[in-house]
């Protein structure tokens, strides 16, 4: 007889994988230390008018499904269609999404947060709707109490150097027992390729360091001091999204006279960009290494591929995939170069490309220096990666190549307050492989030990590892 859909042994195969599940993750609480959430919405302890502001809004994974399906984008980013209309499109989209990562996030999100049980389709749509958008005009499901119920006890939220952080400063002022801290993401300073966007950026960053930016060094200076700032307001963790780590030599006269030219409007050469992005990026790696931070590396996309797409919505159209770029000589340079100097900090990289998988994951082995637990992390499954064969793949390469036992864990890396069931999956899905194994003899059958390695991985490594004890 078939399983019943999502009860409470999803994605647990085995007795063993139930027990590890069940006795040892499933009541462990989230720190989720990479997402793009709001830090206002999270401040200001917003309510949600319905469910597709909370589930609809921003969320790139269901407009791209919508599109596959045949949906209007009026119907998906359109302003001339209301809240009801643009849901109707996406339950009527859910069920053809079977196999796709979106039909378990759903039903999770459903089940997890509004305990309704019914599947979602055009059929369901209203009462759905309208069940749901109830519920969450209550303050028991205000951004806050969203990410209580799920028991979050840290966020981290993708900020921009310029950003002021006063939501982060009013949220935590409040203890009310999450704490949110901001990371620092210098993308844009390393965005050169429109010089007219990146003069306008660098006005903005001086501006926000009380400096008017004319030289590298003042570029330089005016990085240096936002990342106290941030530092100053409890910053833990760094960003990059790259296509990959530049790495070229270069020496600082030839980077200066690039940055005049950007200042002038003048397009540099991909030598000068690699040279550019090499300084910069190096200088930024110094400055978390001496404040002892995380940087994080997302590699691998390939952005923004559908200009009809972005002139309508923009960047973040949802028009973004997986890229093959060359990563991992670049990355052991850069790596090595920081090493040497001893100022290569704790460090996460994340691959878009399964083909990469184990590159990733032999590349953290290099750098590990034998003084700090799990130094050089391989980065769960993101993005395209964060599905059931996605997490697998790349528990199984870290596993193969490094210590799985040491891993830092799951995120969201969400704009959704509804996302955190994420954590859940990625448990089951831990759980799972790891009471495979042990009823197939290839582990011992040791449910203490190892039922403390699932809460590690969980949530304790993380922990220790972002200093946040």
């Amino acid at each position: 007889m078939p399983k019943a859909f999502i009860d409470q042994d999803f994605l647990l195969q085995t007795r063993t994988a139930q027990l590890l599940y069940h006795d040892f993750a499933a009541h462990m609480p989230i720190i989720d230390y990479h997402n793009h959430l709001s830090a206002k919405q999270v401040a200001e302890n917003m309510v949600f008018e319905n469910i597709t502001q909370a589930w609809l809004y921003g969320d790139h994974y269901k407009w791209r499904a919508m599109r596959a399906n045949g949906v209007n984008e009026e119907y998906i980013t359109g302003k001339n269609t209301s809240d009801r209309q643009k849901f109707e499109k996406w339950a009527y989209t859910v069920p053809y999404t079977m196999r796709n990562p979106l039909y378990h996030w759903t039903h999770l999100e459903l089940q997890r947060y509004f305990d309704i049980h019914e599947l979602l389709s055009a059929n369901t749509s209203n009462i759905i709707y309208e069940r749901t958008s109830q519920i969450l005009q209550t303050l028991q499901y205000s951004t806050q109490n969203l990410l209580q119920k799920m028991k979050v006890e840290t966020i981290c939220t993708t900020d921009d150097p310029i950003d002021d952080l006063v939501h982060h400063e009013a949220f935590n002022a409040m203890n009310i027992g999450i704490k949110m801290y901001p990371t620092f993401r210098a993308d844009k300073v390393l965005e050169v390729y429109t010089p007219e966007n990146y003069k306008i950026y660098v006005q903005k960053l001086g501006e926000s360091a009380n400096l008017n930016i004319t030289s590298l060094s003042h570029l330089m200076g005016a990085l240096t001091y936002r990342h106290d700032y941030f530092a100053r307001r409890g910053c833990k963790l760094s960003d990059h999204g790259l296509d990959t780590i530049p790495y070229a030599q270069y020496n600082d006269k030839d980077v200066e006279a690039s940055f005049q030219k950007l200042m002038r409007g003048v397009k540099l050469n991909s030598e000068e960009i690699s040279q550019y992005q090499s300084f910069v990026l190096y200088h930024l790696a110094l400055l978390d290494a001496q404040k002892g931070w995380v940087q994080q590396f997302h590699i691998g996309a390939l952005r923004n591929n559908n200009t009809r797409l972005q002139k309508i919505i923009g960047a973040d159209c949802g028009a973004d995939s997986i890229g093959d770029f060359t990563v991992a000589q670049g990355m052991a340079q850069f790596f090595n170069k920081l090493d040497t100097e001893n100022k290569l900090t704790k460090t996460i990289i994340y691959n878009l490309n399964p083909a990469y998988n184990e590159v990733f994951a032999s590349m953290i082995g290099n750098f590990q220096d034998g003084n700090i637990v799990g130094k050089i992390q391989f980065g769960s499954g993101w993005w395209f990666l964060d599905q059931k064969d996605g997490m697998e793949k790349q528990i199984n390469a870290l596993s193969n190549m490094g210590l799985l036992s040491r891993f830092v864990g799951m995120l969201t890396d969400s704009r959704s307050f509804l996302s955190f069931p994420r954590h859940e999956y990625f448990r089951r899905i831990l759980c799972n492989i790891l009471g495979n194994d042990i009823e197939n003899g290839e582990l011992p059958n040791d449910m203490n030990w190892i039922g403390q390695m699932v809460q590690n991985i969980c949530y304790h490594n993380a922990k220790n590892y972002f200093n946040l004890n």
